[in-house]
């Protein structure tokens, strides 16, 4: 009996003591659903449980637009821990970039989407003059409306992203850039709410660009365990994979090879990029084979 009693007190501490909390992080709840969305807190998720602490990762009560969300974490009130957006001069310096491209470099990378009457009216454009004479649409706070801006582009702006669907729908402007990554299934999604939206097949617009992750510069340990979970992946292929899942289908059907480069400058790219950036700059030299057989479309001007 004195040996049960032993036995069961020495289980007592193993049986009651809690196992450590994880710390919550939360990122910025988009209004959109597009598919990155999904993509990028998957590959966090699983970076995070790769990074050697203990993390659990969770979005904000509710949605924060793009400048409401960098303000959030340059001042590191609490209220979001990790955020991800293209690589700014102004957001590198005030926010910790975890320097790893998380869409492979493939960011900078559009296709347009334009009126389904309209499709015609651009097989015929080679040029950035030519595009010049065409309207674009764009989300308000969107780093894009400065970059399409500073090369001569009309940009015509929403503070809604599903606005500017319909806007485009109703004649409001011409093009829709879209990522690659999303196009294909961003033209079905409004399609299916009764737009006469279609990809347009002749051009393929590019200026450099690239996405990382963010946290506060409070937040080193943060951002320590991204980088050792986003390298973790890297190198035993669980990165490629889930890219390949949510990507491979829709780039295959932008028939990419056989496109038009149109190629933008990018003003806002941080003025030095850091030796860790250049080194991950490296591993997506070939993201896209067909488009280096492809002509880059120069003004004769």
């Amino acid at each position: 009996m004195r040996a049960c009693a032993w036995l069961l007190c020495s289980l007592l501490p193993a049986v009651f003591i809690p196992a450590q909390a994880a710390e919550l992080v939360h990122y910025p709840r988009h209004s959109s659903d597009a598919n990155p969305e999904r993509y990028a807190t998957e590959l966090l998720n699983q970076a995070l449980k790769r990074g050697g602490e203990a993390f659990s990762l969770q979005p904000s009560p509710l949605p924060m637009s793009p400048a409401r969300a960098m303000y959030s974490l340059q001042h590191n009130d609490g209220k979001i821990q990790v955020l991800w957006a293209m690589s700014a001069d102004q957001r590198t310096k005030a926010l910790q970039a975890v320097s790893i491209p998380i869409y492979r470099d493939l960011i900078g990378w559009r296709v347009l989407l334009v009126r389904s009457k309209d499709k015609p009216r651009l097989a015929s454009i080679n040029t950035l003059s030519e595009l010049a004479h065409l309207r674009f649409g764009q989300r308000s706070e969107w780093s894009d409306v400065d970059i399409l801006r500073a090369n001569g582009l009309r940009v015509q702006t929403s503070n809604a992203y599903p606005s500017l669907f319909s806007m485009l729908n109703a004649g409001r402007f011409d093009l829709l850039p879209l990522e690659i990554l999303v196009a294909a299934e961003e033209q079905q999604r409004f399609a299916a709410l009764g737009l006469d939206l279609a990809l347009d097949d002749h051009l393929l617009l590019h200026y450099p660009s690239t996405y990382y992750y963010f946290t506060s510069k409070q937040n080193p340990k943060l951002a320590a365990a991204i980088r050792r979970g986003l390298e973790a992946m890297l190198a035993d292929g669980s990165f490629d994979r889930l890219f390949n899942e949510n990507f491979a289908v829709s780039l295959r059907a932008l028939n990419l090879e056989n496109r038009q480069v149109i190629e933008l400058s990018n003003p806002l790219l941080p003025e030095v990029p850091s030796e860790q950036q250049k080194r991950h700059d490296l591993l997506w030299q070939k993201r896209l084979p067909s488009t280096r057989q492809a002509a880059t479309a120069q003004d004769s001007q």
